[in-house]
Parts: structure tokens; sequence; C-alpha cells
């Protein structure tokens, strides 16, 4: 009997049933967090091209234990209230996982934005946002989105500005939505923020020699061989940071329209620059051009980084997947199907849960920076300055007072007297969430007996805190 392919909803029931089994929760109170609050369909028109055109939107509300409820807006073809409310159950345990203080949300337009010119783009994300507003679902202290595939900055300002239109007196109106550009009331680091998260969990992973061991690894990153799936946003910034500050090698790079490969690594700026250019990899000259992409999933690595679509490492290819270490970038890149057979053959994967958590993360500093009306670093970085000049100044004339020169580096002055900018604390920030989440789901992972993975570790921690919360609203 062929083994049939779980949806990518059915998926993520099928991982939170795993973790659950294997919690002591009431029945009623597990039921309660699997299930999804609501889900809001619109049909709305807008008129374009002469003639009036019908869009269909979804925003799913999974749950409330904590409000604002949190979680992206995409733009695609396929979206379906399935997908959405799977992506919103995620966007739940995600939030908890990183102590996020947010709920699970997730939205979705049924549109190929690569069809509509930037102006008509425009009218039909002001009127989506309009629906949803009106029903509270964009509110600053209700449901704050997020960009998602299909959209960015720029969605995220015209939403914004919609949102003002409508609440005038709203002295909060900016953080509506987060993933705005800087001069629109957003933070520095978001655009980087989830491929930057990514690079922050693979170096916490390589911390601990038992993980490195239980994935057949050794050593740390520097010099690990790296294949990436999507060189969007998230997978371009995580191969960039993790190649330039790591020194990890990217040798294979899977696009739409195939795949580059080379032995020696890949340059990402230049792989960049030329998808930009072209619209994708095909025709780059310093690389080997596989026409078949996904057969790349499926080379000799030691990480691979599935960073764009869902179900890409599925029941028909997970057996053929070499890589000891999977880190899913992308929200549901291996199914459950495929999950138990990756694990069968013990690879180790860090799941999208906790992995890609740094675009809420980051989410978060903005929403927090727009609520508080200023900067980080606005008040305290010259004063750290003053005071690590003191320092400098102090072991300079101790040395003149010993009769000796201090000869730190040259650079060392500089970087020692500059206090830290909103980017480096946000950096910091975003580390340090990193590090401890993965810290209490690796606790989980060596400490008990009946947790093999770390998807199951993420799930555990993620519901013990969704439930914490319920329990102390008396439920």
């Amino acid at each position: 009997m062929v083994r049939q392919e779980p949806s990518f909803r059915e998926s993520v029931d099928l991982m939170f049933n795993r973790a659950a089994a294997i919690m002591d929760l009431p029945p009623g109170l597990e039921e309660k967090i699997r299930v999804c609050n609501a889900t809001y369909t619109v049909r709305f028109g807008v008129r374009l091209r002469g003639q009036i055109q019908t869009f269909t939107g979804y925003r799913s509300v999974h749950s409330e234990h904590m409000e604002p409820v949190k979680g992206g807006i995409r733009y695609a073809l396929a979206v379906n209230q399935d997908e959405v409310e799977a992506l919103a159950a995620l966007m739940t345990y995600k939030c908890a996982l990183v102590d996020a203080p947010f709920g699970g949300s997730k939205g979705g337009l049924c549109i190929d934005p690569r069809q509509y010119e930037e102006h008509e783009l425009e009218l039909i994300t002001r009127r989506f946002a309009y629906e949803l507003a009106k029903r509270d679902l964009i509110n600053p202290s209700q449901n704050v989105p997020a960009p998602d595939m299909g959209t960015g900055e720029r969605e995220m300002a015209w939403i914004a500005d919609q949102y003002a239109r409508m609440n005038t007196t709203d002295i909060n109106a900016r953080a509506c939505v987060t993933g705005k550009p800087l001069n629109a009331g957003g933070i520095a680091g978001r655009v980087e923020a989830t491929g930057r998260g990514v690079q922050y969990a693979l170096r916490e992973f390589f911390r601990d020699p038992r993980d490195v061991a239980k994935a057949g690894l050794s050593g740390g990153l520097d010099g690990k061989q790296v294949i990436v799936q999507g060189l969007g946003n998230v997978g371009y910034h995580a191969a960039k940071f993790l190649s330039q500050e790591d020194g990890v090698r990217i040798t294979g790079i899977i696009e739409h329209d195939g795949a580059l490969y080379d032995d020696n690594g890949l340059d990402v700026e230049a792989v960049h620059h030329w998808i930009a250019r072209h619209g994708g990899v095909t025709g780059y000259p310093d690389a080997t051009h596989i026409a078949e992409g996904a057969a790349v999933l499926e080379h000799d690595c030691d990480i691979l980084i599935p960073a764009a679509l869902e179900a890409v490492i599925n029941l028909s290819n997970a057996h053929r997947i070499k890589a000891p270490l999977i880190i899913e970038a992308a929200n549901g890149p291996v199914t459950a199907g495929a999950d138990e057979i990756l694990r069968d053959k013990g690879v180790v994967i860090i799941p999208d849960m906790y992995a890609n958590a740094g675009g809420v993360t980051v989410s978060y500093f903005e929403w927090v920076k727009n609520l508080s009306h200023i900067r980080f670093g606005r008040m305290q970085r010259r004063q750290e300055e003053s005071r690590h000049q003191l320092v400098v100044e102090q072991l300079e004339s101790l040395s003149d007072a010993l009769g000796k020169t201090w000869s730190p580096s040259p650079d060392f002055k500089q970087r020692y007297l500059r206090g830290a900018d909103e980017l480096e604390l946000v950096r910091s920030g975003l580390d340090d969430t990193m590090r401890n989440a993965y810290q209490a789901m690796r606790e989980v992972w060596h400490d008990r007996a009946d947790v093999t993975d770390l998807r199951t570790a993420a799930y555990l921690v993620s519901i013990g805190k969704v439930a914490a919360s319920y329990r102390a609203k008396g439920l």
C-alpha cells in the first residue's frame, strides 16, 4: 500500500499530537490549544484595468492565550484556509517558544503579485487592509500582521498607512503591523532577521558537542558544506552571514529554475545579484547549472537549509536525503511523513518553529519600539561612549605613569568607544532569544528518554507555555 502524504495542516496536527501524547494535559485543554479559534474569509472587489476584479483573502486566529495575536500576510495563488490555519498554529507555538508575548495568527491573499503593477498592488493591499482593520483583524492591541511570502516592507507601509487613515487619533497606529521600512516606523535589522536567526540557531547547535555528535558531525561551523534551497530574503541572508562570518562553504543554491553547484563554494552575493537581474539562476557563469534543481536537495553536504517552500522534503525524496543536519528556515519544508523517515535515519532536524523565529522576534522588538515611540539606543548610546572613554583615558594615564606604552590593536579604541546603535541592540536581543529558546529545547531533548528529536522538544516547550497561559486565565 502506498503511503499517503499528509497535507501541511495534517502535518502540523500530527506533530502536535505526537508531543501532546507524552504530556500530562487534560483532554479539554489539549483540544483548546490544538484547534484554531477563528478564520475570517473576505472577498472584495477592486476596479483594475477598466473592470472589477474580485479577490479572496483570509485572516486566521489560532490562539488568543496572549494578545495581540501575531503572524504574517502572504500573497500567493496557492493560499487557502487550511494552509493559513496551519501557519497560524505554528505562529502560536513559535511565539511561545521564543517568549514573544503574542498569540498566533496568519493571513493570506490569493494573488500572484508578479501579475500586477505597483499602483495596482497598492490598491489591492489597501482594500484588503481596510476589510481586515474594520473587523479588528489589524489592530496594535489585537492583531498585528507582518511580511510573509510575496509581501515585504512596501506592503507593510501601505497597510500601516491605511490603518492610520481609518484611526486618525490612535497614537499607537504604527504598531498595527511590523516589518515596515525604517522611515515608516520600522526597526533596523528586521529585513535580515529571519536569516540572521538561522545563523544564530546553527551557532548555538554547534556550541554543544553532544548535539553535533548526534548529527554525526564534529567541530564547529567553519568549513561545513551547506546547500540552500531558495535564495529569497531568508535564504540569502542566512547563506550570506554563514559564509562571510562563520566560514561555511555554500556548495549548492536551489531556485525555481534549477540549481547552482560548486564544491569549492559559491559566491552568495554574486548569485544574489544575478537572480535580481535575470529572475533566476539560469545562465550564471561561475558554477554548474543543474536543470532539475530539486535533485540537489539529495547531494552530499553537512547542512541542508530549505528556505523557501512547504513540503519540499517529502515521502518521495526523504530516503535519498544525505544531509545529516537539516535546519528548516522555511515553514513546513519537511512533511510529517518525511520527518519520520529522516528521524529513523538519524538525521537531526532543527525545526521551523524555532529556526525561523528570528522574524517574529525582531517584529516583537519593532512593536515595542512603536509603542514606546523611541528608537532603541537613543537614550543610552552616548552615555555608554562616555563611560568607555573614561576607561580608555585611565588605561592611557596608567601606562604613562608606569612608563610603558599601551599598544592596542589599531581599531580597538574605535570599536570599544562606539556605543551600541539600534542594529547592534536588535542583533544582541535576537541572539539572546535564539540561545535561550534552543537551550530550553536542548534540555528536554537530552533529559527525557521519550524525546528523541528537537521538533518534539520544541512542541513540548511551547505547548507547555501556552497551557500555563490558559491555566493562568482560569481555564
